[in-house]
C-alpha cells in the first residue's frame, strides 16, 4: 500500500471517528476538543484533494478562530452552566444523529459507486483540456497571490467575522461575571 493511501485513510478515519464520537459525547469540553480534531483532519483531507486554499481557510477560520473562541466562551461561562454539564442535563436524543449518519453514509456510498463506474463529465472534460492540477504544481505561490489580490474582500470579511465573534465572547464573559 502506498504511503499516500495510508495517510488518506488515516485522516479519513480520524475525521469520521472523531465526528461520530463528537455526536455521541455528552461532555461539552470533550466535544469541543473532538471538534478541533475533526476540523484538523478535514483540513488534511482538503490538502489531499489539492484544495490548498480551502485547507488554509479551514485551519485559519475554523480551527484558529471560531473553535478557539467557542472554547473561551465555554470556559468563561457562568458556573451554573458548568454544573449542568457535570450533571448531564444537556443530553440530546441520539436517534436524530444516527439518522443523519445513515443518510449521509448512503449518499456517500451511492456517490462512491457512481464515481467508481465512470468519472463524471466535468472530470473527463478537464482531462481532455489538460486542466488537471498535479501534486508537482506550485500552488502555494498562487495561494498567496490570490489571497492578497483576488480574494482580499472575503479575507477581510472573515477577519471582521472573527472580530465580531471575539466581541461576543468578551460580552458573554463579562455578562457571566456580573451575576
Amino acid at each position: 500500500m502506498a504511503i499516500e493511501l495510508f495517510v488518506f485513510y488515516f485522516l479519513a478515519f480520524i475525521a469520521v471517528g472523531s465526528a461520530a464520537l463528537l455526536v455521541a459525547m455528552r461532555n461539552i469540553v470533550r466535544s469541543l476538543f473532538l471538534f478541533f480534531l475533526t476540523l484538523f483532519a478535514l483540513a488534511g483531507l482538503y490538502v489531499f484533494a489539492l484544495a490548498d486554499f480551502v485547507a488554509l481557510a479551514q485551519v485559519i477560520i475554523y480551527v484558529g478562530g471560531v473553535l478557539v473562541l467557542m472554547l473561551f466562551a465555554f470556559m468563561l461561562s457562568n458556573k451554573t452552566l458548568l454544573n449542568d454539564v457535570k450533571e448531564g442535563t444537556f443530553g440530546l436524543p441520539r436517534w436524530p444523529a444516527l439518522l443523519v449518519v445513515i443518510l449521509l453514509g448512503t449518499i456517500m456510498g451511492y456517490t462512491f459507486l457512481q464515481f467508481a463506474s465512470a468519472p463524471p463529465q466535468w472530470i473527463r472534460d478537464a482531462e481532455q483540456e489538460n486542466r488537471i492540477i498535479t501534486t508537482t504544481d506550485n500552488t502555494v505561490h498562487y495561494l498567496g497571490v490570490n489571497t492578497m489580490t483576488r480574494y482580499l474582500l472575503p479575507f477581510e470579511l472573515v477577519s471582521v467575522f472573527l472580530m465580531m465573534a471575539l466581541m461576543g465572547a468578551a460580552h458573554m464573559a463579562r455578562k457571566g461575571g456580573k451575576s
